[in-house]
């Protein structure tokens, strides 16, 4: 393995063992008893928000993409999922206002636990990455380029998180795999 590919696996582990597991294991818990889910992230943790989503619909939870026309409404009992590493991206502040003012519990993803996204969350899962508002001079601490290291943590973060819910709700691989489309 080269030098590059080791440092940035070094820093990405060195991110998530920051990560409060407590807070990890509480967000999966309240993701298990929502009654609908709604994601939301732009840009490329967009991707991964997007990703987590489909993972969450394999597992059979009741989970929407904000955005995709079958995106449904939030309100009590539900939950919705923002991400906003920098802690400060309008539109994702926008729409966790809109979740809070229909009822849902609004639980941010951000590097910036003071940020914004951080103050208006009900909940919120610090993952403690470089992200492009943090990317140059002395904040500046991964090799990866811009938010890559907060996006490669995230990818991470939800993959443990689907193993978490897997247990939580007594999912089978079986089932898991029934879920994946046919239609490619």
């Amino acid at each position: 393995m080269t030098t590059l590919f080791k440092t940035a696996l070094d820093e990405l582990g060195a991110v998530l063992g920051r990560v409060d597991e407590t807070e990890v294991d509480q967000v999966c818990k309240m993701l298990a008893q929502a009654g609908r889910i709604g994601t939301h992230g732009l840009g490329r943790e967009g991707l991964q928000m997007r990703g987590f989503a489909m993972r969450l619909f394999h597992l059979g939870m009741p989970v929407g993409v904000v955005g995709d026309m079958t995106m449904p409404p939030l309100g009590k009992g539900d939950i919705f999922l923002a991400s906003s590493g920098p802690g400060e991206t309008t539109t994702v502040l926008t729409l966790m206002q809109v979740a809070k003012d229909a009822g849902a519990t609004v639980v941010a993803l951000t590097a910036e636990p003071h940020g914004s996204a951080a103050k208006l969350a009900d909940v919120t899962l610090l993952i403690p990455a470089q992200t492009m508002a943090s990317d140059r001079g002395a904040a500046k601490t991964s090799v990866l380029p811009m938010g890559s290291a907060f996006e490669g943590a995230l990818f991470v973060l939800f993959e443990v998180m689907v193993l978490k819910l897997k247990a939580l709700k007594n999912a089978s691989p079986e089932e898991i795999r029934a879920r994946h489309t046919n239609m490619e």
